[in-house]
């Protein structure tokens, strides 16, 4: 791996407290895996072999339904890891791993870890704290869903990818808009219907590019009491 690789993998909240003697051990048996945009990285059902930290681009986690249906569980970009948790227990991938972008993951075999594990009984507080961290974001997955309109839960994803956190600014799209539906658990009409609400709010979207023209503003309503929200 190159050197700015083994950075993001040390700056990853699965390594990033762990002793440098743990991290060594890890990363000198890691290998970088690139895989193209729509590339299958994992299948649900799989055996889980590997944990895997985002070098570069953006994966996708999902769930295929009995009906055909697809649920997006989570969408991954540089330094964060996945597959944690069933990879330590040789567990079978609860969902499948997608790249939405061309990309490179650091691929850690499951092994290595549980040897260390073995070993140093201490490094088992990384993979807690980094499974805490996608239980986390499930739960505010589910309170958005319940407490916030759509709108709202576009808001908070403009938000999330402002480089700015005051004044105007501009947001470039990571990923298509079907994708962004699916992460936000809304079906892409609404998703439409949501971009045309936020016009109202300062939000202008053209193509892959979101125009805020006052982040605070956009904030105060995201964060607005839903009762309000809806009655708008």
């Amino acid at each position: 791996m190159k050197p700015e690789h083994i950075a993001v993998a040390r700056n990853c909240l699965l390594l990033s407290a762990a002793p440098e003697a743990v991290l060594q051990h890890v990363l000198g048996s890691a290998r970088l895996r690139d895989f193209d945009r729509g590339a299958t990285i994992f299948m649900q059902g799989e055996r889980a072999s590997a944990i895997y930290i985002v070098a570069e681009g953006w994966v996708k986690l999902y769930r295929i339904a009995p009906n055909g249906a697809e649920a997006v569980v989570g969408v991954f970009t540089k330094g964060r890891s996945f597959g944690e948790a069933v990879a330590f227990r040789h567990d079978t991938y609860p969902v499948a791993a997608e790249a939405v972008t061309d990309c490179s993951l650091i691929r850690i075999e499951a092994e290595t870890f549980l040897r260390l594990l073995r070993d140093n009984p201490e490094v088992a507080i990384l993979m807690l704290s980094a499974t805490h961290v996608h239980l986390q974001s499930l739960v505010m997955q589910v309170e958005a869903l319940k407490a916030q309109t759509g709108a709202q839960r576009v808001a908070e994803f403009l938000l999330e990818l402002a480089p700015c956190s005051e004044g105007a600014c501009e947001v470039v799209l990571p990923y298509d808009k079907f994708l962004i539906a699916g992460r936000l658990g809304m079906k892409p009409e609404s998703l439409s219907r949501a971009f045309v609400k936020l016009r109202e709010h300062g939000v202008t979207v053209r193509q892959n590019n979101a125009a805020i023209a006052d982040i605070s503003a956009l904030r105060a309503f995201s964060e607005e009491d839903p009762a309000t929200a809806w009655a708008r």
